[in-house]
């Protein structure tokens, strides 16, 4: 085909709602993390949406290249459609049909790419419109897609099934999939009526199971029966089912039953035996449990002792197995790094804090792990040198804490131990101007900020102004 044709197709393919001009895949990720963002995060594992999974899944593979293997699955997609939606064939297909074009396209088949562009034109012209229409079917096909494939497009995932329930209010798939939109924006990035939006949805969907478990993980403050029952009923509907799983465990996790969670998730576990998350919070329940009996200081008694160190190795097991699949987890490093030195092995103990140390952590949690760092090299290292140097880089970090408060105490009482022992100790010495210097520095930029503050109080608004001239 001639340029000028390519170039047609290319339009009218942009024109398309489908998988490939959603922007589902962030740009600085690789095809691993979005795969492992889609298929392995804890939340809506199990949809009943299976042709939606197989256009996901057959994005995933043309994005490495396996093209073969995504027209495999928009096959796969087709026979799920007519199965599950056979009184809306045409309009349930236009996304695949849109996929087949692109993945045709990007192959170099551009004939069968134009093929399938006539399909998608033949519903569209019907109405009026040659390869977009406006449709809640579609609508909620993004929003299923986007539910699914992003973390940070929660107001769109909404848009998507609020523009769905326009058309028809009552449906059951489209008031499921705005229930789950409402539920994440409770968390981020602002508060939403997902109370509510869950009773409505389980009102129309009454054995969806994920739902039933959203809704009792909402009810803070109720007594812990009344979202337990929501949580049993969902686990005996669907016990198999890895997003019920998982949300259950962190029902009972927040409600402290620690031993009910863990038995989930090691079900879960048995479902997604690689699961870096499985792992993590596997891991996670054992160290509450390392934590607990380290802080009340019951290791001293053998039978205890026994137990600490066997809590210990679990844990150890399951952050290690979560950190080597998914080496970005939060936190899974330092957690390594301060088990291994409860257990005494120093050096591995190193090696995880200096891999947190290589994470792009934000002011708060850098702040934090000086200040582990800076105990393990002070107290297990017995290298007071380099404590002190991640006392004092913690205490740089412009962020006023009680981490940043520790930091302070210790390098006076390092400084004021070493003076006692010799009034010229040059490090002591240093110390002591170093926090002097950091003590004016904050004096300072308080005075500044007050000063700041007056001015525009003195300084007549631009309201007030106006008033003043009417």
């Amino acid at each position: 085909m001639s340029t000028t044709i390519e170039k047609s197709l290319e339009s009218r393919l942009q024109q398309l709602k489908c998988h490939f001009t959603w922007n589902l895949k962030e740009r600085e990720e690789t095809v691993d993390e979005f795969e492992n963002r889609v298929f392995n995060k804890v939340e809506f594992q199990n949809s009943e949406c299976k042709a939606t999974m197989r256009n996901i899944q057959a994005y995933i593979n043309h994005l490495r290249g396996q093209n073969e293997a995504a027209l495999k699955c928009l096959e796969d997609a087709e026979r799920f459609i007519q199965q599950q939606y056979p009184d809306q064939v045409e309009i349930r297909s236009l996304v695949t049909w849109g996929n087949y074009a692109w993945v045709y396209s990007h192959t170099g088949q551009l004939s069968k790419a134009q093929a399938y562009l006539d399909k998608v034109r033949g519903v569209c012209e019907k109405f009026s419109s040659p390869y977009r229409i406006e449709s809640p079917e579609l609508d909620c096909e993004e929003g299923w897609a986007r539910l699914k494939c992003t973390h940070n497009q929660n107001e769109r995932v909404k848009v998507c099934f609020e523009k769905a329930l326009e058309k028809d209010p009552k449906n059951p798939e489209f008031t499921s999939g705005w229930a789950m939109a409402c539920y994440r924006l409770d968390y981020w990035p602002a508060q939403q009526d997902s109370i509510g939006s869950l009773k409505q949805a389980i009102r129309l969907s009454p054995d969806h199971p994920y739902l039933k478990v959203l809704r009792a993980l909402k009810l803070e403050g109720v007594p812990k029966t009344q979202g337990q029952k929501l949580v049993e009923e969902a686990l005996r509907k669907a016990s198999g089912a890895t997003d019920v799983l998982l949300s259950a465990a962190k029902f009972y996790y927040k409600t402290n039953d620690r031993v009910r969670a863990m038995q989930l998730l090691t079900k879960a576990l048995e479902y997604l035996p690689n699961n870096a998350y499985v792992n993590y919070y596997i891991g996670c329940c054992y160290r509450s449990k390392v934590l607990e009996i380290f802080h009340r200081r019951e290791t001293a008694f053998n039978e205890n002792q026994k137990k600490f160190e066997e809590l210990t190795k679990q844990a150890i097991k399951y952050l290690r197995k979560a950190e080597k699949t998914k080496e970005m987890l939060k936190n899974s490093c330092s957690y390594l790094a301060r088990l291994y030195t409860m257990a005494n092995q120093y050096e591995e103990a190193n090696y995880y804090f200096q891999k947190e140390f290589k994470k792009d952590l934000s002011p708060g949690l850098k702040q934090l792990l000086h200040l582990q760092y800076g105990n393990f090299q002070l107290f297990q290292m017995k290298c007071e040198e380099k404590a002190i140097h991640h006392f004092m880089e913690g205490v740089k970090i412009r962020r006023k804490t009680e981490t940043k408060g520790k930091m302070i105490s210790k390098l006076q009482e390092i400084a004021l131990r070493r003076l006692s022992e010799n009034e010229f100790d040059s490090e002591a010495l240093y110390i002591l101007v170093f926090l002097r210097e950091l003590h004016e520095e904050g004096k300072q930029a308080a005075k500044e900020a007050e000063r700041v503050l007056d001015a525009e109080k003195a300084a007549p608004s631009a309201s007030l102004h106006e008033n003043g001239d009417q």
